[in-house]
C-alpha cells in the first residue's frame, strides 16, 4: 500500500509515533512526507532525523506551509529541541511549492494521504491543482461529530486542533478531497501510550527510545497523570494519546476499527467549526469504534519492527 504522511511533527510525541509505525508496518510504500505549520522547515527537520534513525534517508521530504490559511499567523509553538530531541536538530526548509508537489507526486502515484495535522497544505494542492485533490484519497486526524463518551474528558469541537487552527483549509478538503474518511477525536482519545508501554519501547531500539523520552516529556509537560486520575475511563498510566497512529492504522485497513458511512456538511459556529450530519452533506467514512488493547499491540509492534529494519539497514 503506497502511503504519503502530512504531519505537524514536533509539537506532540503522537505524530512520530505516526511516523514510526508506517516505517514499521509489513507492506507500506511511504512514498513521501510533507509538514505543514512549519516555520523555516523545523518539523521537515525532526522528519529528517527520524528517517536517518530508521535508515531511511530514501523518503522524499518537503516542509509545507508556515502559517494558517485561516489566520496567516502560526498557530501554536514548537518545543526547544533540548525539551524532545538528544541533539540540536537542523531545519530543513524547502523551496515555496515543493510540498504541494509532492503531495500531487503521491495522489498521481494512488497513495492514500494521511493527514495528521492541519490541513493546510492539502488545501493549497486544491487551490493550484483542483483536479488532483479531487482525485485523492484522504485520511484525515479530525473532525466532531459525536458527544465524548462518559468517563473520558469532556471536551468539545474547540480542541479539535487539526481543524480549528486552519478552518478554511479544513472546509476546503472536506467539500473537495475525492475520498475522504475522518477520525475524530472523540474516537483517538480511546488510544493510549501507557507507562506500562515504555520499558518495551525504551528496549525495541533508537526510535523507541526516543518516542519514550518524547513521551515522558509531554506527559510532564501537560499533566497527563493528573488527567487520567480525573477521568474514569482513562488508564491511571496514561503519559500521552496516540491520535496520530491510529489514524495511520485506520488509513492502512487495519481491522480493529468500525467505520460508518455519514453525510456531514461543516457548520461554522463563530471561529468553531464542527460537521452536521447532512441529507445534502458530501459522504464520508467516520471512524467511530476501536479495540483499544489490540491497537496498543500493533502499534507497539510496528515501532518494535521500525528499529529491527533499522538495525538491519
Amino acid at each position: 500500500m503506497r502511503v504519503h504522511l502530512d504531519t505537524d511533527i514536533g509539537t506532540t510525541v503522537d505524530d512520530l509515533a505516526a511516523l514510526v509505525m508506517l516505517l514499521g508496518s509489513p507492506d507500506v510504500d511511504l512514498t513521501g512526507i510533507t509538514t505543514g505549520i512549519d516555520p523555516k522547515g523545523r518539523r521537515a527537520g525532526y522528519v529528517r532525523y527520524a528517517l536517518r534513525l530508521a535508515g531511511r534517508d530514501d523518503v522524499p521530504v518537503a516542509a509545507g506551509a508556515e502559517v494558517s490559511m485561516t489566520t496567516l499567523v502560526m498557530p501554536g509553538n514548537i518545543p526547544d529541541d533540548d525539551r524532545r530531541w538528544p541533539e540540536p536538530v537542523s531545519p530543513a526548509p524547502g523551496p515555496a511549492g515543493l510540498a504541494t508537489c509532492l503531495l500531487a507526486e503521491g495522489v498521481e502515484a494512488g497513495s492514500t494521504i494521511v493527514a495528521v495535522g492541519p490541513l493546510t497544505n492539502l488545501a493549497l494542492l486544491g487551490v493550484e491543482r483542483p483536479d488532483v485533490l479531487a482525485r485523492a484519497d484522504v485520511v484525515v486526524m479530525g473532525g466532531w461529530f459525536d458527544p465524548i463518551p462518559e468517563g473520558l474528558p469532556a471536551w468539545g469541537p474547540s480542541r479539535d486542533w487539526n481543524v480549528q487552527c486552519d478552518t478554511t483549509a479544513a472546509r476546503m478538503v472536506v467539500d473537495h478531497a475525492g475520498e475522504l474518511t475522518m477520525v475524530p477525536l472523540s474516537l483517538t482519545l480511546r488510544t493510549w501510550l501507557r507507562r506500562s508501554h515504555l520499558e518495551r519501547l525504551r528496549a525495541s531500539g533508537r526510535l523507541g527510545g526516543l518516542l519514550a523520552t518524547q513521551a515522558e516529556h509531554q506527559g510532564a509537560e501537560r499533566s497527563t497523570g493528573e488527567l487520567a486520575r480525573s477521568f474514569s475511563a482513562l488508564p491511571g498510566d496514561l503519559v500521552a494519546f496516540l491520535h496520530d497512529p491510529f489514524t495511520c492504522a485506520v488509513a492502512l485497513g487495519w481491522p480493529g476499527v468500525t467505520l460508518e458511512e455519514r453525510r456531514v456538511a461543516p457548520v461554522l459556529d463563530g471561529e468553531v467549526l464542527h460537521f452536521a450530519v447532512s441529507d445534502h452533506g458530501r459522504l464520508v467514512g467516520v471512524a467511530t469504534g476501536v479495540d483499544a488493547e489490540d491497537f496498543a499491540a500493533l502499534w507497539l509492534a510496528s515501532v518494535e519492527a521500525a528499529d529491527h529494519l533499522a538495525e538491519r539497514r
